[in-house]
């Protein structure tokens, strides 16, 4: 449009032809009154559109046309422009923003390998300082077990350390070490098993159960062979007590006033005496059917529990092997029942219809048995009518 106003200016403001001009001043007042005469104004006729209609056709029609396509094409070329300028600065801000992202990315991941070194730093010192804590000497101290060393020590020494013992049981070939209680109800307690945190693996095939394993100091089971030997010493009887600690700290107990092994041609055959506690009977269950006393041990690769070729769990799960069914541990199992405190102490849900956690299923609050994060089965001589 620019461009057509500025032709149709130079156009009008062309002078006039010699005898256009010479006509003009030719004419006297008769033409001109005759002109008037003959005017559209006399004829009734509406003069300034012819004028306006002889003005326009005054330019020619190619020139317009060619105006307007030039005019057209210039404002293509700046549009195309634009647009190419907008996708060059578009492809580089999205360049600068990858780029952005990139640095933002490395820094994230340089700071997750930071992290990574220090969690590996951080464990491998947890270790080293646990295998310290775990490699403490054992007191040199003579004794059948933990009861008979607090018997003989009390006279000399006025308060006896818990730690680690080494005993000789009567007719053994050899002494071994174990950890002895000696500031819990009285002392003389020798640990037969601790669970506290989880971090020792009891999935444990048949001969780890019978010669032990773990640390004395922390999580471990000490051996049903080592058991065996010393609560079948001649002219001994032995209480078990089994102390629980549920996930919200109250803790409950389990005691049996005569507890001894069969050997391993029996797969050590567990008795227990008479019941105490607050946690309920939990290895004679509620009826013959759980009761695990006189059960023989089971282990995933040696299979006692008395499920053959199956034993029903919760009235649903169809069960060939309880301690495949209690996360692969090893417990006195009788077609499953009640109780395994060799299970994981962790507070979670069972695992796909299995149990993983800590059972003791008579000790309950409101109906529901409770969620056990730690438990320490010791033995003590008790007093004998002999």
């Amino acid at each position: 449009m620019m461009w057509t106003t500025t032709v149709l200016l130079l156009l009008t403001s062309l002078p006039l032809s010699p005898a256009i001009q010479g006509n003009g001043s030719n004419l006297n007042q008769s033409e001109i009154a005759n002109e008037d005469l003959t005017t559209p104004q006399a004829r009734g006729q509406k003069p300034l559109k012819e004028v306006k209609n002889k003005d326009a056709c005054s330019i020619p029609c190619d020139i317009t046309a060619k105006l307007l396509r030039d005019e057209k094409h210039s404002i293509c070329g700046q549009l195309q422009q634009s647009l190419l300028a907008l996708g060059r600065s578009t492809r580089k801000l999205m360049r600068d923003m990858m780029e952005e992202q990139q640095r933002a990315l490395d820094v994230l991941s340089s700071q997750v390998m930071e992290l990574m070194t220090k969690v590996q730093t951080l464990s491998s010192e947890v270790q080293r300082n646990n295998a310290e804590m775990f490699s403490m000497k054992p007191v040199q101290s003579h004794g059948r077990d933990c009861s008979d060393i607090k018997n003989s020590l009390t006279s000399v020494v006025p308060k006896i350390p818990s730690g680690i013992y080494i005993i000789h049981p009567e007719d053994t070939d050899s002494s071994f070490e174990v950890f002895c209680e000696m500031d819990y109800m009285e002392g003389g307690w020798t640990v037969m098993q601790r669970r506290t945190d989880g971090l020792n693996d009891f999935k444990r095939p048949w001969a780890d159960y019978v010669g032990g394993f773990g640390n004395l100091a922390g999580e471990h089971w000490l051996g049903l062979q080592k058991v065996f030997h010393i609560v079948n010493q001649k002219d001994a009887r032995f209480q078990l007590h089994i102390a629980l600690v549920s996930h919200d700290d109250v803790t409950s107990y389990a005691s049996y006033d005569d507890f001894r092994l069969d050997d391993e041609t029996q797969f050590f055959r567990i008795h227990l005496g008479r019941y105490a506690g607050s946690a309920g009977d939990a290895f004679r269950g509620y009826d013959q059917e759980q009761n695990q006393d006189t059960a023989p041990f089971s282990a995933s690769d040696v299979d006692n529990d008395g499920c053959n070729p199956f034993c029903t769990l919760g009235n649903s799960t169809l069960v060939e092997s309880c301690s495949i069914q209690h996360n692969h541990t090893g417990w006195w199992f009788n077609q499953c029942g009640l109780a395994n405190l060799n299970a994981s102490p962790e507070e979670a849900e069972q695992n796909q219809g299995r149990r993983t956690r800590i059972l003791w299923d008579t000790w309950r609050h409101r109906g529901v048995p409770h969620t056990i994060k730690s438990v320490t089965m010791k033995i003590r001589r008790i007093a004998t009518n002999n």
